[in-house]
């Protein structure tokens, strides 16, 4: 059965979804250490997950993908659906994993290793909370890379895509960072190679969500190598 917190005193509440009791009170405890964050509820299921997640209005939800049920793809895609204030980070046992990109074109906005070190697990939840940065970009980079554009390991590569009208909307400016965001990289780090303020980065990247009706980063990331706007291995193709 799941179970509730009073979410009165968290700042940033958490709604943890896998079947693995153990799992979940590791996590519990390591999110808890912290002052500003608190586990508002738990679930065994993605069925689970949905019911508590709109009960309970979490800020983040880490997501297991392979779960009784209701699997964690189509949790994910009901939550983001009906609450779309809430973010999902999916958990997976290995980086290139077909479900968690699943999961990322389900409308999470990060993927996590299950054995993933405490500082970063709780680092993660706070950037994903934040909406400014993409949990591990380079690894969520080398997964769309993998899934996107190859169409699986071991498959064809997918036909390359259309053009999408909505990115005449975009300054070249804005193409630009919409390609770095797909390289992975922090907005820092795009400051950096634009010779820009991080504050008109995220005003860039505001806007580019903005323009194509994207929820956060990780879904530009997705956006780009699903339109054929960034092609592995091959630089951009503007």
């Amino acid at each position: 059965m799941p179970e509730t917190t009073d979410q009165t005193t968290a700042r940033i509440g958490v709604l943890l979804v896998d079947d693995q009791p153990l799992l979940r009170m590791g996590f519990r405890l390591i999110l808890e250490g912290e002052e500003d964050l608190a586990v508002l509820g738990e679930a065994s299921d993605g069925a689970e997950g949905v019911a508590l997640a709109a009960a309970l209005k979490p800020d983040v939800v880490l997501m297991d993908v392979r779960m009784p049920v209701m699997d964690g793809i189509e949790a994910t895609g009901r939550i983001v659906r009906e609450h779309p204030e809430a973010k999902v980070i999916i958990l997976t046992t290995f980086d290139l994993d077909e479900y968690a990109f699943a999961g990322l074109q389900a409308g999470a906005s990060a993927f996590l290793l299950k054995d993933v070190a405490p500082e970063e697990l709780v680092n993660a939840v706070r950037l994903v909370a934040s909406g400014d940065a993409v949990v591990a970009p380079r690894v969520t980079a080398r997964l769309l890379e993998t899934y996107v554009r190859n169409g699986g390991a071991g498959k064809a590569a997918a036909p390359t895509p259309e053009r999408d009208p909505l990115l005449g909307d975009l300054t070249p400016r804005e193409l630009e960072v919409l390609g770095a965001m797909a390289e992975g990289l922090s907005n820092a780090e795009i400051a950096h190679r634009f010779f820009l303020s991080e504050a008109t980065v995220k005003t860039h990247v505001r806007r580019i969500l903005t323009k194509l009706h994207l929820r956060d980063r990780v879904q530009a990331v997705v956006y780009a190598y699903e339109t054929g706007l960034v092609v592995p291995s091959q630089g951009l193709d503007y």
